[in-house]
């Protein structure tokens, strides 16, 4: 059976779907390669942005067949006045005569300037996040707290009459009165033409005729009425006609996250390391939000004292102090308690900060992490926006040697916020 699959996607005026996507697979490569050359010159507070990417119209080149050079070839030239038969012609004077833009003027030859892509907002952080995912992500109580989704399952024959469908009940009903209509019908139309054909005899016919005919007559007309009744007493829509959509509950594979996020906002972050934190949350906010649905965050940032706060508050705030970082990993600890036990959610936890604590407290942090925090989590990302290897850098070096789910980076200016991120968030078998 012939099947006709019809695209309704809304596309824009003179603007093809299809064609564009085909586009962007074929030149995946270089519009990657369009995309980090426009990361690199732009901030990342306007990363989720479209952007007019350039690609090389050597890279656009597609192979043709065409005449090789040499040889004695006939050719018609329209609107020549200048040779006859048998002329030689010159060689035009730099190659073809089709120049490829060079940095002098000239009066002739022709070019053809870079192919210039316009990609979309949703387009540009496709390729910006393509090969990134969340490290270690596991499907964590899949059986014990399912996800359900409502689906439809055709048809059936009883429901609410918000579900009613107009159209199928009504289509039944016709095939129901047409099924059951059918033999009384064909029945009527052979009475009626026996009917015509006996008042016809009549009207030609003597007297004896049109007694002999007069009782098949009588008869054929109580026939008749019997059809009729029996026709106008099928019901136009029958309660068996009824039609309601059926949507069933099917259970779904769900994956719960939720991802940490940990700042320093004490005295010792300057507002250039506080602007580098800032930015590799948002970035990975925009990563979260973007990639998974099922995923929450936490922000918490401290200097002596930690607290929650809200998304805002972590960016904006100006609130400082001095260094106490366990008292972040302490306030962390009682959440994870408090809110999201390991056996239902898969827990995350990225941290900057600049390296400095309190040297009393550096040891007690190591502890926290090794005993109470790292056992719990799916993977633990540590950021650190300057240079110097304070007593926090130290303790948390050890760390990696016995946890292979806790990393660590340094970042000391915006253009390497991007590639950290990519390392330490990169899929599995993916180079950064």
């Amino acid at each position: 059976m012939l099947q006709n699959i019809i695209d309704r996607r809304l596309a824009g005026k003179n603007k093809s779907i299809g064609n564009r996507e085909r586009f962007l697979r074929r030149y995946k490569t270089q519009v990657r390669e369009a995309v980090q050359r426009a990361i690199n010159g732009r901030s990342i507070r306007d990363i989720e942005k479209g952007e007019d990417i350039t690609i090389p119209k050597r890279d656009l080149s597609e192979p043709v067949f065409h005449h090789g050079q040499g040889g004695i070839r006939d050719m018609v030239h329209p609107g020549n006045r200048e040779y006859v038969k048998g002329d030689r012609i010159e060689r035009p004077q730099g190659g073809q005569g089709q120049g490829s833009g060079g940095s002098e003027a000239s009066d002739s030859g022709e070019g053809e300037d870079d192919f210039v892509f316009s990609l979309s907002k949703e387009e540009f952080m496709q390729v910006f996040f393509e090969d990134l995912a969340l490290p270690n992500l596991v499907k964590t109580a899949l059986a014990e707290i399912p996800e359900w989704k409502s689906q439809r399952a055709g048809y059936s024959s009883d429901g609410t009459p918000n579900n009613l469908h107009v159209v199928r009940s009504m289509r039944g009903a016709l095939g129901r009165r047409i099924a059951l209509g059918a033999s009384s019908r064909r029945e009527i139309k052979e009475l009626e033409e026996r009917l015509a054909a006996l008042r016809d005899e009549q009207e030609a016919g003597d007297d004896a005729l049109v007694h002999k005919h007069a009782a098949e007559i009588e008869d054929i007309e109580a026939r008749l009425a019997h059809l009729y009744g029996r026709m106008k007493g099928i019901p136009y829509l029958d309660p068996i006609d009824l039609r309601y959509r059926s949507r069933i509950k099917v259970p779904v594979p769900t994956t719960k996250a939720v991802m940490f996020c940990v700042m320093d906002v004490s005295g010792s972050m300057d507002e250039q390391r506080k602007e580098l934190s800032k930015r590799f949350f948002i970035l990975l906010y925009l990563f979260l939000t973007r990639h998974y649905d099922k995923i929450e965050l936490v922000f918490i940032r401290h200097h002596t004292q930690a607290q929650e706060v809200t998304e805002d508050e972590f960016f904006h705030a100006t609130e400082t102090g001095g260094t106490v970082v366990s008292s972040a990993l302490v306030l962390l600890d009682e959440i994870i308690q408090a809110r999201y036990p390991t056996n239902e959610w898969n827990l995350y936890v990225a941290q900057a900060s600049d390296g400095d604590n309190w040297h009393h407290d550096s040891s007690r942090c190591s502890e926290i992490l090794a005993n109470k925090i790292l056992p719990l989590v799916r993977y633990y990302a540590y950021v650190q926006v300057a240079q110097t290897e304070q007593n926090l850098w130290d303790e948390y070096l050890a760390l990696t040697e016995t946890h292979k789910q806790f990393a660590m980076r340094k970042v000391l200016e915006p253009s390497q916020i991007y590639p950290v991120f990519r390392e330490l968030f990169k899929k599995e078998g993916v180079d950064a």
